[in-house]
Formats: structure tokens, sequence, C-alpha cells
């Protein structure tokens, strides 16, 4: 392959653009009546095949994104009413503002590549730029996503279980730092991508055009550095989170179900006047169980957002295994359709629970309810029609 470049422009000179980078993505020369977003070089899947589940995959996460979106900025509107007195409304928050950032991602990415497809000529190249400023960043906000839902789960199994000890270090200030920490050990080491690939100026002489494209970097030090970063943030980091939002809500459900018998108890007790002398209410298991209506809400409130994230996020645990199971399973390999299928697919997962997430604020947090209606006039319109009455 001829590279030219001039010092008068900076800019690369390549052949074709489908040569300038290892991505195994790139545009069709011929754009006919068989013209396609994107060609790979081998795998599974056919053209037809893989042309018809992407574009669907396409318009079908679009969809879910913008639901995302519209919940997100919902959900941070109201706790910016509700204020962050309470360190579980700054971890809330924290959570809705990283769904509606991983929904505008995937926005972004649909876009271009909605454009690519049907040959809409782009400054920049729509698949690899894309992948670089949006897919990469996608895929580490996705673990903070992860660890932040750790985060809240470890915290309210914590406060259950060691409540008099726990409630001094979890204060509005300490929660702030923690989920800061979480951001920079998780989101920051996304940057090192920009290490390994850089962008250039590319001019295509069968377009005539040049456009913002991107090269890999291959020194040792930068191809080592995104094997590292990888490892460590891709793989390791989403499935340890994965495995304590596990842990804490199985932890949460089994409190849960202790409280509920022993309220049930004192119940009967105190209906019957007396305390049955075959079961007595030890006074530790009383004193771990003794906690208020209002922390069993939020308690109840954490474990179903835990679980819609568990359900969502095992499709994205899978991958990651297949990943390092199989060497041909990823962009550059045999199974790079099938990559690329997953992945589209395992993305979805995300902007699906952020969507849901505001179902369960507003059905189990009464305060979340009483600003949410607020926010959207809907008491309003409710009181002028019984006014109308």
């Amino acid at each position: 392959m001829d590279v030219h470049s001039t010092e008068e422009d900076n800019t690369i000179r390549y052949p074709a653009l489908d040569q300038m980078t290892d991505n195994p993505f790139h545009l069709w020369e011929d754009h006919g009546k068989n013209s396609s977003l994107l060609t790979l070089a081998s795998g599974i899947l056919s053209d037809k095949q893989y042309d018809i589940i992407f574009i669907f995959l396409i318009y079908t996460s679009q969809l879910i994104s913008s639901c995302a979106i519209i919940a997100s900025s919902l959900s941070i509107a109201v706790f910016v009413k509700l204020g962050f007195s309470e360190p579980s409304n700054i971890s809330l928050t924290t959570l809705a503002i990283c769904d509606f950032t991983l929904a505008m991602l995937l926005t972004w990415s649909n876009l271009c590549f909605w454009l690519t497809y049907h040959n809409v000529r782009l400054p920049f190249h729509g698949v690899n730029v894309t992948y670089l400023t949006g897919g990469t960043q996608w895929a580490f906000i996705s673990s903070t996503v992860a660890w932040i839902t750790a985060f809240i789960s470890f915290e309210r199994c914590l406060c259950i279980l060691v409540p008099l000890k726990v409630r001094r270090l979890i204060t509005p200030r300490g929660t702030f730092v923690a989920l800061l920490i979480i951001i920079l050990l998780t989101f920051c080491p996304s940057f090192f991508a920009f290490v390994r690939y850089k962008f250039v100026w590319v001019f295509n002489p069968y377009l005539n055009i040049t456009i913002l494209n991107t090269i890999p970097v291959n020194s040792e030090s930068a191809i080592l550095l995104e094997k590292i970063s990888f490892v460590i943030c891709g793989v390791i980091q989403p499935l340890v989170a994965f495995s304590i939002v596990l842990i804490c809500t199985g932890l949460l459900v089994v409190q849960l179900r202790k409280i509920s018998s022993w309220r049930l108890s004192v119940t009967s007790a105190k209906s019957h006047r007396i305390q049955s002398e075959e079961n007595p209410v030890s006074n530790s298991s009383a004193a771990e169980a003794r906690i208020s209506q209002k922390e069993e809400r939020l308690v109840r409130m954490v474990v179903a957002i835990a679980t819609i994230f568990i359900v969502s996020y095992i499709p994205t645990c899978i991958m990651l295994l297949c990943f390092v199971a199989f060497d041909e399973f990823n962009l550059s390999g045999t199974y790079s359709r099938l990559f690329i299928v997953f992945s589209y697919i395992t993305s979805l997962g995300q902007p699906i629970s952020g969507s849901v997430n505001i179902l369960i604020y507003y059905k189990m947090a009464s305060k979340f309810r009483s600003v949410f209606r607020r926010l959207i006039r809907l008491d309003r319109q409710e009181q002028e029609t019984h006014e109308l009455k």
C-alpha cells in the first residue's frame, strides 16, 4: 500500500478508505444496489443476514435509547428538586446521569451508522471515528454503571447488617467521594484508547474528499497499554462489579425475608396479647430486623434496581467470557460479525435498565412520586379536573 503525505496540509493519502486500518469495518466502494453499511472479511452471517439484523438492531436500540434519555432526564430533574441531603439521592442521581450519557452515546453511534448505511458523506469515517468516540466510551461508562450499582447495593446491605457502625460513615460527603473514586477508576482509563489510535485527515481519491479518520499506533508500549487497560477495565472490573451486585442482592433478599418474618411474629403476638414461648423472637434477631418502614422501602427499591441490572447485564458478562475464551471472537477475527451483533444486543441492556428505573422510583418512593407528579403538573391537572366536576 502506498501512503503519501505532504507537509503543507499534513494529509495522509490512501488508495482507498478500506485499507487504512486493521479495523474490519469499511465502506463498500460499490454504491449500487448491493450497497451495505459494513463488510467483514469472514464470519458465520451472510451479507444479507448481517445487514437485516444490524439495521433492525439500530432502529430498536434507538427507540430504547430515546426512552432512556427521557426517563433519565426526568429522574435527574426530580432528584435535583429533592436535594442531596440523603446519600441515596446522590447515588441514584449519579446512576441516572450515567444512564443518560450511555443513551446519548448509543444515539450518536446509531446516527453515524444510519447515515453511513444510506451513503451520506460525512466529514469523518462514520464507523472508525464513531467506534473510538462512541463505542469505547460506552464500554467504560457501562463499567461505571456496574460499579455504581454495586456501591448502592453494598451500601444498603451494610446499612441493614451493621446499621449503627455504617451510618456514621455513609454521609452525603462520603458518598460523593466514593462515587468520584469509582468514576475515576472506571471511566478515565477509556482515554487510553486514544494512545492506541490517533486521528488523522485521510484523502480518498475515489471520492475526491478528505475526511477525519483513525489509524492505529503500532508501538509496543501503546499495544501493551491497550491490552492491560482492556483486560482490567473491560473484563475484570465489570465481572467483579456484577458479582458484588449479585451477592449483595441475595443478602438483601434474605434480610428482607427475616424482617417480614419478624414483623409477622410481632403482629401475631400483639393480636393474641401473648408471646409464644415455643418460638420466641430473640433480642439479637429483633435488633437486626427492626428497621424503619422508610428504610425497608429503600431496600426493596435497591433490590428491584439491582435485579433489573443483573438481568440486563447477564448478556454482557457472557460476551466478555466468550471474548476471553475464543481468540477469533473479536472485531478482526473470524467471528467478527457475530461479535458486532452480540455487542449491539448487549448494549440494549443498559438503556432498558435506564428506562425502567424511573418506574421503580415512582412506584416505591413516595417523595419521588410526589415531586414527579408536580414536575409534570399531573397533580395540578387532577385538581383542576376535580374542581370542574
